[in-house]
């Protein structure tokens, strides 16, 4: 946790908390074959769940954004340029993010697994008998759930910038972004864009309190009991220079799922694949296959 401790305060730890909360801009090459993106809405257990879908290969891959993401604004390098004949794509909004409002965003102690369940009945509802995930952040725990209580829906997974425990020094690093107001503009100004700043601001404490939770746990744990449970060929990729997630949380998924592979990048921070989409989209790609 060393790492972390040098920017917990300031201009510089909100900068650096950016990409957790989904404000990165998307960026890569036009979209490979000329496929289209599609964007649609589909009732799921209550709630109009928004996604997007984009290539016509036989291989479903679903992506699971992160806190206060969507499929738009966590996922554009992977919409546009993973392999569109290899692959069919879908980025979802889970409930109370994206466009998938209503319901307003709430975090009771088990959003986690509903957020699983919603998923995986996305991708049911959708047809698709067997899929891969693909899941940052949050999406990665998302994943990690839906993986183990899931399995035969799972074809491969991979995860990364998760974590499968919160510890106190997690939760001090979360209570460092709850008042949105002390955000530098260059952060605040897109998430107000999207969401408007009351919903931005109550959802962002209420998130807060909701994963702060995890730490009164016995060991913090998140999911850590359902890692022996997962099944389906798994990576684990982390950036070495992740100041949100310290390289224990990797290691601690690596070793609990049986057979999974552990990719560092000694470059990437928790955007990873948004600074390197390139070498992380190539890496993906070959696992999948």
């Amino acid at each position: 946790m060393a790492g972390v401790m040098a920017w917990r305060s300031g201009a510089a730890a909100l900068l650096l908390l950016q990409p957790r909360i989904a404000l990165l801009t998307s960026r890569g090459p036009a979209a490979s074959y000329g496929t289209s993106i599609t964007s649609a809405k589909i009732q799921v257990n209550g709630v109009n769940l928004h996604y997007q879908q984009t290539g016509e290969g036989s291989h479903a891959v679903l992506l699971l954004p992160g806190m206060l993401g969507s499929g738009q604004t966590d996922f554009g390098p992977q919409l546009k340029s993973m392999n569109k004949q290899l692959f069919t794509i879908v980025a979802w909004d889970p409930r109370g993010y994206g466009q998938s409002i209503p319901p307003s965003r709430d975090f009771p102690p088990d959003f986690f697994e509903r957020d699983a369940k919603d998923a995986v009945d996305l991708m049911q509802a959708l047809k698709f008998k067997k899929f891969s995930l693909l899941g940052w952040s949050d999406g990665g725990i998302t994943a990690l759930i839906a993986a183990a209580k899931y399995p035969a829906l799972i074809h491969k997974m991979v995860v990364w910038g998760a974590n499968a425990s919160v510890t106190q020094e997690d939760v001090r690093i979360y209570n460092g972004i709850r008042d949105v107001s002390k955000w530098s503009e260059k952060v605040k100004k897109p998430l107000e864009e999207l969401y408007g700043h009351k919903y931005f601001a109550e959802t962002c404490e209420a998130w807060v309190d909701g994963i702060a939770r995890f730490a009164e746990k016995s060991g913090g744990s998140i999911c850590q009991q359902l890692l022996p449970h997962i099944k389906c060929p798994t990576l684990i990729i982390h950036g070495e220079k992740d100041p949100l997630v310290p390289r224990f949380h990797a290691e601690y998924i690596h070793e609990h799922i049986k057979g999974s592979r552990l990719h560092l990048m000694p470059e990437g921070k928790h955007n990873l694949h948004l600074r390197f989409a390139e070498e992380f989209n190539r890496e993906v790609e070959e696992f999948l296959r």
